[in-house]
C-alpha cells in the first residue's frame, strides 16, 4: 500500500492513495489553515468507521442477514497536551435491515473490533474504544 501526501500551501496538503483517489486536509484559521479540507484527525477517524463499517456489513451479509444500511456515528476525545493522541472513542451503530436478530448485530460489531478492523485496534493502543448501537427495523 502506498500513499503521497503534497504541500499546498498554508496548512493544505492533498493525500493521493495508491489506488488513485485524492483528498484535501488543511487546518483551522487559527493553526494557519484556510479550513478548505478535512483536519487530518478526522480523516483517522473517518478510516476507521469505514474500516469497521465495512466488516459489520460484511460479516452481517454473510451471516444472511438482511441489512440495508448501516451507519457509525463517532466520538472521540484526544489528549490535552502533545501529542494530542486519541483517548476515548465511542462508535454507536445504527443498523437498518429486516428482522436483524440483535446477537449477531453484536457479533459482528465484535468481531470487526477484536479481529478484523486494522483501523479500530492501531487506536485502541491510545484509546479506549466503546461500542453500542441499534437496530431500525426497514420498512
Amino acid at each position: 500500500m502506498k500513499a503521497r501526501v503534497k504541500w499546498v500551501d498554508g496548512r493544505m496538503f492533498v493525500g493521493e492513495s495508491g489506488s488513485g483517489h485524492a483528498v484535501v486536509m488543511d487546518g483551522a484559521p487559527e493553526a494557519g489553515g484556510r479550513n478548505l479540507g478535512i483536519r487530518p484527525m478526522e480523516m483517522l477517524l473517518i478510516g476507521m468507521g469505514g474500516c469497521t463499517g465495512f466488516d459489520v456489513v460484511m460479516i452481517l451479509e454473510k451471516g444472511r442477514q438482511a441489512i440495508t444500511d448501516c451507519v457509525a456515528e463517532i466520538e472521540a476525545e484526544r489528549a490535552e497536551t502533545d501529542p494530542k493522541v486519541f483517548t476515548r472513542i465511542h462508535v454507536h451503530f445504527v443498523v437498518t435491515g429486516r428482522g436483524l436478530d440483535p446477537a449477531k448485530v453484536e457479533r459482528a460489531i465484535a468481531l470487526s473490533a477484536e479481529k478484523y478492523c486494522s483501523a479500530s485496534i492501531m487506536l485502541g493502543a491510545t484509546a479506549a474504544i466503546t461500542h453500542d448501537f441499534e437496530i431500525v427495523e426497514a420498512p
